[in-house]
């Protein structure tokens, strides 16, 4: 895994993984080729130091290549995954940073059918709400959690080294089967953006917009920080992980419900009670970061 490595979809996440390997690999010189849909910001990868090389073409990019990974948006696997296909060597592993699981497996067992070992999915827990290459930095993933996803066609050599490669960027290593790893992040990651996004949105759309934003302050900015993320990765996955998404979303709204009720019937003790039993909760887990 020391040698030719190829990131597709150098942001964020591609990006900061393709610094993180720079790092803790910089005995070796680990040479890393960056693809994309266009060309700015490969380019600018390149000029940061961020890849070593811009692939031209699939054929070239995978040739002797050890590893890729997968970093665009869950709503662009299938295509890029059939567009590697035909030039993928034997000894090549991929791997992906996708959001959602379950569609991205079903596309690579679409796409890769008999090859579907080479592809051990992955999702790094260390996104932000700025994006692409200007964003990376090496360091990202350091004390964060990385789920892998493996399938029973994976050999337990290759998913250990996809293991260690996330390890020495510093993260923690975690396994789910891709079903439990999308209903666990429609509760904790994807209704959380959900429901910044739609806050936003709903204030943007008033006619005192101006009015609300020049007043807002520190708690709507840390409320509605993930807003700030990109859009188009999270159209992906929120129609991706959309039933697993709707159950959240419905059992959000009977909690908001309860809420509305306490609140209207000026109910001050349940409340507090429930303030209190979320503020103790959400204390008890910061104490474990």
């Amino acid at each position: 895994m020391a040698g030719k490595l190829v990131v597709c979809g150098v942001g964020l996440i591609g990006g900061s993984f393709a610094l993180a390997i720079k790092s803790a690999l910089a005995g070796r010189r680990p040479h890393i080729v960056g693809m994309g849909r266009t060309r700015a910001p490969l380019e600018a990868a390149l000029a940061r130091g961020v890849i070593d090389e811009i692939g031209s073409d699939w054929a070239s990019a995978l040739k002797d290549a050890d590893l890729v990974l997968l970093g665009m948006p869950v709503g662009q696997m299938a295509p890029v995954m059939q567009a590697m296909l035909p030039h993928l060597e034997p000894q090549t592993l991929v791997t992906d940073g996708g959001s959602t699981k379950s569609d991205v497996v079903a596309a690579a067992l679409s796409v890769f059918g008999d090859r579907i070992g080479q592809f051990i999915p992955g999702h790094p827990i260390a996104g932000a709400e700025k994006s692409g290459v200007a964003a990376a930095q090496a360091d990202l993933f350091v004390g964060k959690r990385v789920v892998l996803t493996p399938l029973p066609e994976n050999r337990p050599a290759d998913v250990q080294a996809i293991r260690k490669l996330w390890e020495l960027c510093g993260a923690r290593i975690s396994e789910l089967a891709p079903a439990d790893h999308d209903r666990v992040f429609a509760a904790v990651s994807h209704l959380p953006h959900l429901l910044a996004f739609a806050l936003v949105h709903d204030l943007a759309v008033r006619d005192n917009a101006d009015q609300l934003f020049g007043f807002a302050a520190s708690g709507f900015r840390d409320f509605t920080r993930i807003a700030s993320s990109h859009p188009e990765m999270w159209r992906d996955i929120c129609i991706a992980n959309r039933n697993a998404l709707l159950k959240e979303v419905d059992a959000f709204m009977m909690e908001l419900l309860k809420t509305r009720v306490l609140l209207a019937s000026a109910d001050s003790a349940g409340l507090e009670a429930m303030f209190a039993a979320a503020r103790a909760r959400r204390d008890a887990w910061l104490e474990t970061l």
